[in-house]
């Protein structure tokens, strides 16, 4: 079969196969050369799903009449200027685009209109590309001192095949719309419209610069929810610096859709962030469930290498280790920084169940749900004398190192400190207790499991992972990358417990494993520890196991519900719970206690 040279207009269509892959890709190039154009209000229509027509339009600095036609050129653009050697770098991308591909890739499947204003300009133009065939630039009437309106109609008509590839118009829609979400929340100072069939769906006002702006736009995009149980994160570490928010770990969802990354600005996936994000939480989380967060990377263009997918969507870092350190870091500081927080939507639905028909109404003040008010618990009076410690973990049922005696002199309020003062035990089960403005219900079991697994963490942190050395070594048979790698990670995984050395192309020896495991499927999990080496570039298999392990014997060694517990151990336990990292949920993720405010528990009865 001969070698034949394709057409101007068929590439265009091929390379519009890679940028333009549904309506909601369409969306994306257009609002980015619109944040490049330095626009700061943006509205974006779209009807049938985009594929009847979308529309962009910003007030950014415009094109002129000679810059229209070059718009509508392949690899055409002005946002890659070459040096004084007349060379272009493609390692220090600053925009968002730089390919110079989405107008022409779009407007060689569809019917495209770009009506702009330069800025300093007193008349607007026009253009009009129809699958490919390029019109002639002429006046056009436009509103606005300056900007541009990008129209696209009958997205993929040059194609009709396509058509039968794209999902129905809601399904578009909805894509359409979390595109823009995303795009919103990478850029908080730009104003962003959505409309969708003649009918508002979004409006998100520009926020001011700075944190404060930041969290505005997430709350707006991700809900308040998220506002009012989110931790703020801000490290850098040689270079690169992380900023952003992240949930609380009792504020979680079902799958990771609610995990955003953005590097430099720009939206991107990455499996770094979802194995980061799954490192820094596996001490708080079920596997089944994930947290939220929206986080933002920020380092040299040189550092990052964005031209590794055709649509942007994907980034490759020279450094990912640095990457992921520097998201596991800030994340669990920002974790540990939270106390025994735990997160408002548990009191929320704890109203909502008093109310009428269970339905929960949002009251007129929500500051009053979170058991965290003002940034911080207000430090209750010192105690004259320690409270006793968590002591030996043991299986014993009962509170370990909590003793009735136990009682300092002179002894604060009780109703000062966070947690409050014990008043009941109901079903042998949930401890209810009393705080200056409000009522705490604790689940017993819960609490005292977190508080024994953090003990059992401290403990196998200073004395090491213990090992066991096999009888008779294991080969474990792997593909020879794989092998490399775990090879590779031999220091790493012998601190974890696991002993392993290079066997030969293919293979790697097991001498040890940690002694926590007991007998286990060495194969298994070395084949699961290459996966995770793989894909998250750490051995997040063997550290899970290890901390399932330690979730299991904490949840045995912790006091059972129906046990009966006397003041003294009550309250010893909710100071216990106020001085303990992450006793605001157990180990499964679930909350550890409930608090309602006395202003809500009074909105319930009438009195407000």
């Amino acid at each position: 079969m001969p070698i034949r040279r394709l057409p101007p207009e068929m590439i265009n269509r091929i390379a519009a196969g890679e940028v333009v892959e549904r309506p909601a890709s369409a969306v994306k190039e257009l609002v980015e050369n619109a944040l490049d154009a330095g626009a700061t209000e943006i509205l974006v229509q779209a009807d049938g799903g985009g594929l009847a027509r979308i529309l962009v339009a910003d007030d950014g600095s415009g094109l002129t009449a000679a810059e229209l036609p070059l718009a509508v050129e392949r690899h055409a653009t002005s946002k890659l200027s070459p040096d004084a050697e007349g060379a272009y770098d493609l390692l220090r991308i600053a925009t968002m685009g730089f390919r110079g591909e989405a107008l022409p890739s779009i407007g060689s499947v569809a019917r495209l209109s770009i009506t702009s204003r330069a800025r300093g300009q007193a008349e607007a133009n026009a253009l009009q590309v129809d699958a490919g065939a390029v019109g002639a630039v002429g006046p056009a009437a436009f509103a606005g001192p300056h900007g541009a309106r990008v129209e696209v109609r009958d997205l993929f008509h040059a194609t009709p095949a396509r058509l039968k590839f794209m999902k129905s118009e809601r399904s578009e829609a909805l894509a359409i719309t979390e595109e823009v979400k995303r795009q919103a929340m990478a850029n908080p100072a730009v104003g962003f419209t959505l409309e969708l069939d003649g009918r508002r769906a979004l409006r998100l006002p520009a926020e001011a610069e700075g944190s404060a702006g930041r969290l505005a736009r997430l709350a707006a995009v991700l809900g308040r929810e998220f506002s009012d149980n989110a931790l703020l994160i801000d490290h850098e570490r040689e270079g690169v610096r992380l900023s952003g928010y992240a949930g609380l770990p009792t504020y979680n969802r079902g799958n990771a859709a609610h995990q955003h990354l953005f590097v430099n600005g720009r939206p991107v996936r990455d499996r770094l962030l979802q194995g980061a994000l799954r490192g820094a939480y596996a001490d708080f989380l079920a596997r089944d469930r994930h947290p939220v967060a929206a986080l933002y990377v920020e380092l040299d263009p040189t550092q990052v290498d964005v031209n590794v997918h055709p649509a942007k969507a994907e980034v490759r870092f020279r450094d990912p280790g640095l990457v992921r350190g520097l998201i596991v870091g800030g994340l669990r500081h920002a974790l540990a920084g939270a106390g025994h927080r735990a997160a408002t939507t548990v009191a929320m639905a704890a109203l909502g169940g008093f109310r009428p028909g269970g339905g929960y109404t949002p009251p007129p003040r929500a500051s009053g749900y979170s058991a965290w008010s003002g940034g911080g618990w207000t430090q209750p009076p010192p105690v004259a004398q320690g409270l006793p410690g968590m002591g030996e973990i043991s299986a014993r049922a009962e509170f370990a190192g909590i003793a009735e005696d136990a009682a300092p002199a002179p002894t604060p309020d009780l109703l000062d400190f966070p947690l409050g003062a014990a008043r009941a035990q109901v079903h042998e089960t949930y401890i209810v207790a009393q705080t200056r403005d409000g009522v705490v219900i604790v689940d017993q079991h819960a609490a005292h499991e977190r508080l024994v697994y953090e003990r059992m963490k401290v403990e196998m942190a200073e004395g090491g992972v213990a090992r066991q050395a096999l009888l008779l070594p294991e080969v474990v048979e792997l593909d020879p990358a794989e092998a490399e790698r775990v090879v590779g990670r031999a220091e790493e995984l012998s601190g974890l417990g696991l002993v392993v050395e290079a066997f030969g192309p293919g293979a790697v020896l097991v001498r040890e494993t940690p002694a926590l495991l007991g007998e286990t499927d060495i194969a298994g999990l070395v084949r699961d520890i290459a996966d995770d080496l793989g894909q998250h570039g750490s051995a997040l298999a063997l550290s899970e196991r290890l901390q399932e392990v330690c979730s299991t014997m904490a949840c045995h060694g912790s006091v059972r519900a129906g046990r009966r517990l006397t003041a003294p151990e009550m309250n010893a336990l909710l100071r216990q719970m106020e001085a303990t990292p992450h006793s605001g949920q157990c180990n499964h993720g679930r909350p550890t206690y409930v608090e309602l405010k006395l202003a809500d528990i009074e909105r319930l009865f009438g009195r407000r």
